[in-house]
């Protein structure tokens, strides 16, 4: 497998034992290759989650985008209760895209519009203009090359590359943390988009650590304390961690209170924050699940779709959504920060802290990616 372009010898400080490792070099938050190289190794050759379902399909049967730099094609029908499909975004003919990166069409074929091909939603050939001339040729070798799709929770999840371990080996033992909260059946309710000048590992080491926010997030330390709760250590390739509520508070609002309605089953004294490799974070509360999908678009920008989802009943999400804006907009100047920090001649980098455990895995687990050409969640 091909390694990153990166020193062998910077990785070897972040892959020691945790308390005396180092943070990432730099050249893993600001350099073009290796970000080219997260593109297709990371993003197109693991689990990339597109967003939840129902969100990505809206009113459309076909829809294209590109993950990792592959263009992606998913097509969905509503038999068998509903079901989601992703090829190559290339025509079989001469290669031609069937949709436009970022399009989307309400049709029962997928047409391309270069020469005519015509694919039924299921990837089958179903018009090949002129080639019944062809005597060799054979519709059901000419299908559309189909992509590893899964849909988790309500979320979809798709290997862009198609070589990626099956999806059971990805999640390891993360269901069990998150079933509880039923994500699947709760209503999105509220929707930010932030565009975010830092690398996107920037943003999910900072997600995984409180260290920070007694100087930064005087709200969220009056409802939880920054030092509580703790990190899992469990196979798949996931990090996180939970924190507490105070004594006062009944979830993460400005006030600690919210609408009353809390998620049935769902823990009601705790908090988890929890990020799926490589770009969902997930925030699961008592009462509602919020979510962060990060979409890198250079070594130093990241676009986040922020979600908030609700039980049935609730229609005012403000309580929530207020205070996360908030506390969303500090993160966002401090990986920014963070992000100028790093491009610094004078960077060097540096040791974690004891409560900065989750942060240790997650660089590992970057670490050993980049060191071994591949994604190891063992």
């Amino acid at each position: 497998m091909e390694q990153a372009p990166i020193d062998p010898v910077a990785l070897d400080a972040a892959l020691r034992p945790f308390g005396r490792s180092r943070m990432l070099p730099a050249e893993a938050y600001t350099g073009r290759e290796v970000f080219a190289w997260e593109q297709r190794r990371l993003f197109a050759g693991t689990w990339t989650c597109l967003g939840r379902t129902d969100e990505v399909r809206q009113e459309a049967s076909q829809r294209a985008l590109s993950v990792g730099g592959i263009g992606v094609l998913l097509t969905f029908t509503n038999e068998p209760e509903g079901t989601v499909r992703a090829f190559a975004n290339v025509c079989r003919h001469r290669g031609h895209e069937l949709l436009p990166e970022g399009g989307a069409a309400e049709r029962s074929a997928v047409v391309c519009p270069y020469h005519g091909w015509a694919y039924r939603l299921d990837g089958t050939l179903s018009t090949a203009t002129a080639m019944r001339e062809v005597a060799s040729f054979d519709p059901a070798e000419h299908g559309l090359v189909e992509l590893p799709a899964v849909v988790w929770e309500g979320w979809l999840f798709v290997n862009a590359d198609g070589n990626a371990p099956p999806f059971a080996g990805h999640l390891g033992e993360l269901g069990g943390l998150l079933s509880p909260y039923r994500p699947a059946e709760l209503r999105l309710r509220a929707a930010h988009d932030y565009r975010v000048a830092a690398n996107w590992k920037v943003i999910v080491e900072n997600y995984q650590e409180c260290y920070h926010c007694p100087q930064i997030h005087p709200e969220l330390c009056r409802v939880s304390p920054p030092n509580s709760g703790s990190n899992w250590d469990l196979p798949g390739a996931w990090v996180g961690g939970s924190m507490d509520l105070r004594e006062h508070a009944e979830t993460m609002s400005v006030d600690g209170h919210g609408a009353g309605v809390f998620i049935d089953g769902a823990p009601q004294r705790t908090v988890r924050y929890i990020a799926v490799f490589p770009n969902l974070l997930v925030s699961a509360h008592p009462d509602y699940v919020m979510t962060h999908r990060l979409w890198p678009v250079e070594p130093g920008m990241t676009e986040v779709e922020c979600r908030w989802y609700f039980p049935e009943a609730i229609t005012d999400p403000s309580y929530a959504v207020d205070f996360w804006d908030l506390t969303n907009r500090q993160d966002w100047a401090a990986c920014e920060s963070v992000q100028r920090g790093v491009g610094s001649p004078h960077f060097r980098p540096g040791p974690l802290a004891p409560n900065e455990d989750a942060v240790y895995r997650w660089t590992t687990l970057i670490a050993r990616a980049y060191a071994s050409g591949r994604l190891d969640p063992a």
